[in-house]
């Protein structure tokens, strides 16, 4: 019995829409942090404490993201 090897033409494929996929989902997580910390920067904070618990809450959402997606 021969084993079939895959076609390199469907592997090439499928590893272009593997990439468009990454790439599509790295720009999401770009964009959202991106707006995140727009957010901060228009702030007008009363003193660096206010910016520091901004910046702090936006640094424990992404360690919550973090651990979440390792978790799965």
């Amino acid at each position: 019995m021969a084993v079939k090897t895959p076609d390199p033409e469907f592997i090439k494929n499928l590893q272009k829409q593997v990439d468009k996929k990454l790439r599509e989902q790295e720009i999401s997580f770009l964009e959202y942090w991106k707006e995140r910390l727009d957010r901060i920067a228009a702030m007008r904070p009363e003193g660096i404490a206010a910016l520091q618990l901004e910046i702090r809450k936006v640094s424990d959402m992404m360690a919550n993201r973090v651990k979440v997606l390792k978790q799965q």
